[in-house]
């Protein structure tokens, strides 16, 4: 189910763009020379990437937990029903909830934080920079952090979203180079994809979890095989 994680954020990193372009944008990166200008983005990217793989390991720790006490495979089909939910609910009916509500207090923090980086030209300003981005909300990211509680591993964790991290990047890097160089229409059709996704990969994630002996996407869970072996013995 990795690889599902760099999908989603290539396909995604349209949003992210949208969403980060403006602190991308912003970046005080040197214009007049070139290498030093990959090695700033570069190192903002190594920012958002290290931010990321914490977050996969906070959240891999809750799925590990949850697999400890045998869940994994109801884990892996709510985390699939989950996000087929949220695709499906109209984003206005899920804002009138306000989730983010006790988080606000954080991410004023963080913004605040980035503020300031963005005003300074010293060597850790882009790596901070790229840090601090990677904790902004982002309803991609949640999915992503959906799939790393999925993983139940603390490792898998990290590392599904450091592959969102690498598929976010190509689009981004773009958006910092070239700044709105997308039309409408392909924005558009981007965007339009994006859920179709989204729904495919929940797909996939409630398959995992029912273990119906399908090769590489639903494989029979490792009990039961077990079980089966002893009775043929």
């Amino acid at each position: 189910m990795l690889y599902s994680a760099f999908i989603l954020g290539l396909l995604g990193s349209l949003h992210c763009v949208g969403m980060c372009g403006p602190i991308a944008f912003m970046l005080p990166v040197d214009r007049s020379n070139s290498f030093k200008k990959i090695s700033q983005i570069s190192i903002y990217h190594i920012g958002r990437l290290i931010s990321y793989s914490l977050i996969g390991l906070v959240f891999g720790l809750v799925g590990k937990s949850l697999y400890i006490f045998g869940m994994q495979q109801q884990l892996s089909i709510a985390v699939g029903v989950l996000m087929i939910i949220l695709v499906i609910i109209p984003y206005k009916t899920i804002g009138k909830y306000n989730l983010s509500k006790p988080l606000n207090r954080l991410v004023s923090k963080v913004k605040s934080s980035l503020g300031s980086a963005l005003k300074k030209k010293t060597a850790d300003t882009f790596l901070t920079i790229g840090f601090l981005n990677g904790f902004l909300p982002c309803g991609l990211v949640y999915m992503a952090v959906f799939g790393a509680i999925a993983t139940g591993s603390l490792l898998e964790g990290s590392i599904y979203m450091i592959l969102f991290g690498l598929g976010t990047i190509p689009l981004m890097t773009c958006a910092i180079y070239l700044g709105k160089f997308l039309n409408q229409t392909i924005k558009q059709r981007i965007q339009k994809a994006i859920p179709v996704f989204v729904v495919i990969i929940g797909v996939l994630f409630i398959l995992r979890g029912l273990g119906l002996g399908i090769p590489y996407i639903s494989p029979t869970p490792v009990v039961e095989m077990a079980t089966s072996n002893m009775s043929c013995h």
